[in-house]
């Protein structure tokens, strides 16, 4: 009987502590969420226009310019890149509705990307 509830009172343990870590999301700064919300707000009827080469323009700039060491995005363009990706989450979710919870994923992703993640990571090239 002791080693059951040994067994018990460690598996919930275990459950506890995972729950607890997926629990956790990164969230970003209030001047940040304002900054992405402007950004949304200016260039949605844009990015909602693009086609699908306007989106891989704009995805493989981002990602040339975020691996380039000699170059660090300001904040502003950062989300504006972001933002941006995001956005077009939404056009892919009302062109393919049975894609929608994915659309809806990848937007939330790409919303919760942080500038201060973007700095470390470009500290961690020049190393």
């Amino acid at each position: 009987m002791f080693r059951f509830l040994q067994f018990v009172l460690f598996c919930s343990l275990i459950f506890s502590i995972n729950t607890s870590t997926y629990a956790q999301t990164k969230k970003l700064s209030i001047d940040d969420r304002l900054l992405q919300d402007s950004i949304y707000k200016s260039n949605k009827k844009k990015v909602l226009n693009f086609s699908m080469k306007d989106f891989d323009a704009l995805f493989f700039d981002f990602f040339k310019t975020k691996s380039n060491p000699d170059v660090v995005l300001t904040k502003t363009q950062f989300y504006n890149y972001t933002v941006q990706i995001a956005t077009f989450s939404d056009r892919l979710a009302s062109l393919y509705p049975a894609q929608k919870e994915i659309a809806a994923k990848n937007k939330e992703e790409w919303l919760s990307e942080s500038y201060e993640d973007y700095l470390l990571y470009k500290a961690s090239q020049k190393k």
